[in-house]
């Protein structure tokens, strides 16, 4: 016979309560009558990059939004951008969670004359604003000239005549509400091909820039310092564009070495020895096809940032961030260098460790950079600013971020190990990077990306002993085959339209922090096991975390598979008071069973609108996705027992 304790006892009270409530909470009534736009400003926003609306707000060019009312969502759900509206409003998840959509708007530019600019961009005369058009009356240009920062978009109309003349100068062709949405419309299947396409085709471009920059360390040596020029600064102004200068093994006190033609700077090892001054940055690459290899640098300025002041207002978003982020004090700054490359590099700073401005296509390989002692006291290993570049095969250790992006869409982050800093990788402002097979250990955050960018791909990743392994704004970002173990938390799902497959996560106070208030996230095909609290998820309404019959991993659960179909018979909620428990307490099991919970399950599953947050995966697996990880792992936690 079970003894029955008195922490159960109150925890089986407690539930008992929760789920009488639960039982009593009424389903949201649709709305009836007329529904119209709202002012966008009191909308539940989503969509569009920060890159996006900030410039639009600075710049004054037009980003088309929509606006959604669903039947069983208290809130308007706006969008800067129509497409991604059209695409979540056809989502099955969509419509189990807010119901169906009473009224979608879109912005109307048939009366407020666009042009579009030579940047590509929307304007409209005098900076009239649009007003709002019902979609389904829309006639929709798309394929046309038109753009922000992070792409092409279509552009909404309520005269078919007026867009048919904008296509006719602009190019794109005009189509209706209903194949706008359609073409919107995408499987999982075809999303994840297209997610793995643009992995393959970030690594094939890094694979070639790389390559392309081994010729830079053949070129011949045209000056030795100490036998053809007495100073490292010397040797580097007499050489000739396309020679390599040549630093033998010793300590060589420098100011500031300027390469300001295509030529290598190449030492002996770590033997080769470059001491600043300690007030500024140690080597300045101003030209395209500069290079720097196989020596160590320290005496780095101390100044991690030149912050402009406060009240400066005549200053835009954009030079604020390069200010405070990219002027500071670096061992090597690559300054419009185009492809040039940093490698076999040890750098000591209080500072930045490499600073890459506008340089297209650089390599920064097999570097080792060692930051200040505490995140507050430096800053960060690698930060790259405007252009795409790689960063591979390199250790940091301590410092504030171990690789800072801003706007350096592109760029790949690979195969490099991060101790003990802030943040790993940080992405500001910065989409369609790939960040893949990273070693993160002791950071507050893993891996971070802010300021809603789109297409990022964070893939094969090891993060742990991290108060967050990773975390995520924006959109269409994929997470997939990482592994966030032993942290505070393991992995956040928030933004919209983010793609979670593959990932083990494991050993963490909690698994997963459900964030995101819309439903349109994909988290399927993933190991969630061994977690003290699974899933922690309080905001929006309950998301269903199943796509085409497939759910995650949870462990062995208390559960029937009868079929024998690999998914247990009855949905599983993480997030549950009951279902959260079971395997800890035996009540939960036998609570789990109760009739009234039977029916809660069965309404919470059929019934859109159902008030309450949290998680529920539909067909919980009854076998790991990557038995081989969970087995590793095991046995790493044994062998560090």
């Amino acid at each position: 016979m079970a003894i029955v304790t008195p922490s159960a006892t109150k925890w089986v009270a407690g539930v008992t309560t929760l789920v009488l409530v639960l039982a009593s909470v009424s389903f949201v009534v649709p709305a009836a009558g007329t529904v119209s736009p709202v002012p966008f400003d009191d909308t539940v926003k989503t969509g569009g990059t920060a890159v996006d609306i900030r410039l639009s707000e600075v710049e004054g060019f037009e980003v088309p939004v929509a606006q959604v009312h669903f039947s069983r969502y208290r809130y308007v759900i706006g969008y800067y951008d129509v497409t991604t509206a059209a695409a979540d409003i056809a989502s099955p998840e969509s419509a189990r969670q807010f119901g169906d959509p009473l009224a979608v708007f879109v912005s109307d530019y048939a009366t407020v004359s666009p042009v579009v600019d030579d940047d590509g961009y929307l304007r409209t005369q005098h900076n009239r604003q649009p007003g709002w058009v019902e979609a389904s009356e829309a006639s929709f240009v798309v394929g046309s000239s038109a753009r922000v920062p992070s792409g092409p978009i279509a552009v909404p109309f309520s005269d078919a005549d007026n867009a048919q003349s904008f296509a006719d100068r602009y190019g794109g062709e005009v189509v209706g509400w209903q194949t706008f949405r359609e073409r919107s419309e995408s499987t999982l299947e075809t999303r994840l091909a297209a997610f793995e396409a643009s992995v393959t085709a970030h690594h094939d471009w890094a694979n070639q820039t790389v390559t392309a920059s081994d010729s830079l360390f053949d070129r011949p040596v045209s000056t030795v310092v100490g036998e053809d020029a007495p100073t490292v600064e010397a040797a580097v102004e007499s050489a000739p564009a396309n020679t390599a200068v040549y630093v033998p093994p010793g300590n060589y006190s420098v100011d500031t070495v300027e390469l300001n033609r295509s030529v290598t700077l190449v030492g002996a090892g770590p033997e080769t020895r470059l001491v600043g001054d300690g007030n500024g940055s140690v080597v300045h690459v101003r030209a395209d096809r500069g290079a720097v290899a196989n020596l160590s640098i320290s005496g780095v300025g101390s100044v991690g940032t030149r912050r402009i002041q406060a009240t400066n207002e005549s200053v835009d978003w954009d030079t604020r961030v390069q200010l405070a982020y990219g002027r500071g004090d670096a061992g090597i700054v690559l300054d419009g260098a185009n492809d040039s490359a940093v490698r076999g590099v040890h750098i000591d700073t209080p500072a930045s460790g490499i600073i890459v401005r506008e340089s297209a296509d650089s390599v920064l390989a097999n570097l080792s950079i060692q930051g200040a002692e505490t995140a507050s006291e430096g800053f960060m290993g690698v930060v790259l600013i405007g252009e795409r570049s790689v960063v591979e095969t390199s250790t940091f250790r301590d410092g504030r971020d171990s690789v800072y992006t801003h706007r350096a869409d592109g760029s790949v982050v690979r195969n490099n190990r991060m101790e003990g800093g802030r943040y790993g990788v940080h992405e500001m402002y910065t989409s369609d990077v790939l960040v893949a097979g990273n070693v993160v250990r002791d950071n507050r955050i893993g891996v971070i990306i802010m300021t809603r960018p789109i297409g990022n791909l964070v893939v094969g990743n090891d993060v742990r002993n991290a108060n967050f392994g990773f975390i995520p704004a924006g959109s269409d970002t994929y997470v997939a085959d990482n592994v966030f173990a032993d942290n505070e938390y393991g992995m956040d799902v928030s933004g919209d339209r983010q793609v979670y497959v593959r990932n083990t996560v494991v050993g963490n106070d909690v698994g997963v922090r459900g964030s995101s208030t819309f439903p349109t996230n994909v988290v399927v095909h993933n190991d969630i096991v061994g977690n003290d609290r699974q899933v922690e998820s309080k905001l929006g309404p309950m998301r269903t975390w199943t796509r085409d019959g497939e759910g995650n991993y949870w462990g062995d659960l208390p559960l029937e598979d009868a079929d024998r179909d690999g998914a247990y018979d009855r949905a599983f909620q993480p997030s549950g008071p009951v279902d959260s428990e079971l395997g800890r307490h035996q009540a939960a099991l036998t609570l789990s069973r109760a009739p009234m919970m039977d029916a809660l399950r069965r309404a919470r599953d059929d019934v859109a609108g159902l008030r309450g947050s949290g998680v529920v995966d539909a067909a919980p697996r009854t076998t790991p996705v990557r038995p081989d990880v969970l087995t590793t792992l095991n046995t790493t936690e044994e062998t560090d027992a």
